[in-house]
């Protein structure tokens, strides 16, 4: 039977709406505005006198719902209605005649699950259908006008799905932004109260370089031996900038051979090689924030006058490319090498160092300021004996004695690493000699001193176990002469002695 004029209008009016309504749905909105959207769309199409739709949780609570033409007293009653179970417990859409309907009055109505990912999301419901020009009520013509509600239930169940998973996301990238300003602040922290320990004349001109100079947008220029901590000053300066926010990107020039130091730098572009893909370089991806050049003394030659030509044009050029692109960076260096001669004999150059150089801070080694180690010690011995579960950590003033002589090659990073070895391989919170494990110094021989504190007579023996119990039980002399095995008036002996014979010149205070 050929269909009449009346139903190829509503069908293409049918398809207009669906095509609308997914247009209209297709940017992220509200989940409240999305269902408002569904229900006038659904109401507007099928003529109907009344409406509801509703988005469920996991557990199928209702979360937002929305009605037209209907009195809900509290939207959980809309769950309570059979056709609305027998629609969640079928997860189909039906047409069915109800009597009544939420303490009105009955009509036909069309409901339809609103399901994403074998989920359900919600549920969309029409009755009361008006016959067009009158007032009268009509029935729905079950196959199309079920078929549509199906088809907006679809583009709906979509929507809110999409409008959930970004919100999480965000919810996500939120945590992960809170996280990460966390961890940066936390390692600011920890780096902050690194420098900060010491009082030597030199840090103190340090720390008050890096507080001056870290509002500025000049280039610093960070030369120090290596375990200095050159890169622990740059992080600090660029967490006290006005580009913390940014990115943060290090490079070690002197890991890296010329050609591949370039694409690392500057970028790449597709096909400069077989199978080679296009990638950003360090300079784009620190924009807004700081890039870090570590060992900028090791930079070959021919790349110095490239890095000279970004300075000065604050543009880069990809490898294999030929588009400038602006960068928009703070410029920190560091090095260890003396770039004065590097600079006499043609290895550097001169303009390149003056524009790396606008700002100069030189890290003291360990050994120019060894009235720092005392407090050094003790911040580390905090710092991993909490790692460690280790409570109140000593070290006695033997194993002081012994880090004071030392010239530490590797300046502070090597102390660092010996207290966290000796922490780690210590039976108990007091450290003494033989917990360093430290390299014989340069130099050989070094005299009677020396050779006492590697090989001690029986009585210095005697002496550090003693204050070693002392230490460990706390200056609880019962507990101490239990575990020495002597009275306790042995003891009180035994320590007026030690206290006697301390060498007041070589003993330092780190509590």
């Amino acid at each position: 039977m050929p269909q009449s004029h009346f139903e190829l209008r509503r069908k293409l009016l049918q398809l207009e709406a669906l095509y609308d309504v997914g247009r209209a749905l297709n940017t992220l909105r509200p989940e409240d505005d999305l269902l408002e959207e569904l229900m006038h769309r659904a109401v507007s199409v099928l003529d109907a006198t009344s409406g509801f739709v509703f988005s469920l949780d996991e557990k199928l609570n209702i979360q937002t719902f929305f009605t037209f033409g209907l009195e809900v007293a509290a939207p959980e009653l809309l769950l309570l209605e059979p056709p609305v179970k027998q629609v969640i417990a079928s997860r189909e859409p039906m047409m069915v005649s109800v009597s009544k309907f939420l303490g009105g009055p009955g009509s036909d109505l069309l409901l339809a699950p609103m399901i994403a990912a074998e989920t359900i999301v919600g549920i969309i419901g029409v009755g009361g259908k008006e016959v067009r020009g009158t007032a009268k009520a009509g029935g729905f013509i079950e196959e199309d006008d079920l078929r549509f509600m199906e088809s907006i239930a679809s583009i709906g169940a979509a929507a809110i799905d999409n409008t959930r998973r970004f919100h999480k996301l965000d919810l996500v990238r939120e945590t992960l932004e809170d996280e990460n300003r966390a961890l940066k602040q936390r390692m600011l922290r920890d780096y902050s109260d690194r420098l900060m320990v010491g009082d030597s004349a030199k840090m103190q001109r340090v720390i008050d370089l890096v507080a001056r100079v870290a509002d500025s947008q000049a280039s610093v220029l960070i030369r120090g031996e290596s375990g200095t901590g050159k890169e622990m000053v740059a992080r600090l300066i660029h967490g006290n900038s006005p580009r913390k926010d940014g990115p943060f990107v290090a490079i070690n020039c002197a890991a890296l051979p010329e050609t591949l130091l370039e694409s690392e730098l500057f970028g790449i572009e597709r096909g400069v090689a077989t199978g080679v893909e296009a990638r950003p370089g360090k300079f784009e991806l620190a924009k807004g924030g700081t890039i870090f050049l570590d060992e900028i003394g090791d930079i070959p030659v021919t790349l110095q006058a490239k890095l000279l030509r970004v300075l000065q044009e604050r543009e880069i050029e990809k490898l294999g490319g030929r588009r400038r692109i602006p960068i928009d960076v703070r410029i920190l260096s560091a090095t260890h090498r003396n770039l004065e001669e590097m600079i006499e004999k043609a290895e550097f150059r001169q303009d390149l160092y003056y524009r790396l150089k606008v700002v100069e801070i030189v890290l003291p080694p360990l050994r120019e300021r060894k009235d720092d180690i005392p407090k050094l010690v003790r911040f580390f011995l905090d710092k991993y004996g909490k790692r460690e579960g280790l409570r109140d950590v000593r070290i006695t003033q033997e194993a002081l004695q012994k880090l004071m002589r030392y010239p530490f090659p590797g300046n502070v990073r090597e102390l660092e690493n010996l207290i966290e070895g000796a922490l780690a391989l210590t039976t108990d919170p007091v450290i003494d000699p033989a917990d360093l494990l430290m390299p014989d110094e340069p130099g050989g021989g070094g005299g009677e001193r020396e050779l006492s504190g590697d090989f001690p007579t029986l009585d210095e023996l005697e002496a550090r176990y003693i204050m070693r119990v002392l230490a460990s039980t706390k200056g609880n002399l019962s507990k101490a002469a239990r575990i020495l095995g002597v009275d306790r008036k042995t003891l009180y002996r035994k320590r007026d002695e030690l206290s006697q014979n301390a060498p007041p010149d070589d003993s330092w205070d780190i509590h």
